[in-house]
């Protein structure tokens, strides 16, 4: 299984318009070769590089989705896939870009294939997330981008 995206190679640069500075829309992502016996996938977007200072664990989560259908297979720029949100760490269900305090961060968006639905209500936290998943994770792929405040 992979996740890709069109307008960022893995490791490289996102462009700003999905970011803080700009339109602050999500990058459209391309889901392959999703095993066949998949019941729900997952979408995380974390960020791994937040100053302790701001985040004891250093950790930043900007997208959380679960129990998207098994069939779906990327998702547009500037939408949302089909799917439950959970709330990320600025408090919101939906996509928050990429906006580092300082220097280059790196955005992990991992994509999950699992063996069950998640029967976990909307708004819970990636922590709840990863728990409920626990032994469900068929596969998992992760397409790394990063972004540096101009």
């Amino acid at each position: 299984m992979r996740i890709t995206s069109s307008i960022f190679e893995y490791n490289k640069a996102i462009p700003a318009k999905f970011t803080c500075d700009g339109e602050n829309i999500n990058p459209p992502l391309e889901f392959v070769d999703v095993p066949v016996n998949t019941r729900s996938l997952v979408l995380i977007m974390e960020d791994p590089d937040v100053p302790n200072s701001i985040r004891a664990d250093g950790m930043w989560d900007h997208w959380i989705i679960f129990n998207i259908p098994p069939q779906t297979q990327g998702v547009a720029e500037g939408s949302e896939p089909g799917g439950v949100p959970g709330k990320n760490t600025g408090g919101n269900l939906s996509y928050g870009g990429p906006c580092p305090p300082d220097g280059e961060h790196r955005y992990y968006f991992k994509l999950f294939a699992l063996d069950t639905m998640l029967d976990i209500p909307a708004g819970v936290t990636k922590r709840d997330v990863l728990a409920a998943m626990d032994t469900h994770i068929l596969e998992q792929a992760e397409l790394v981008g990063r972004y540096q405040r101009g």
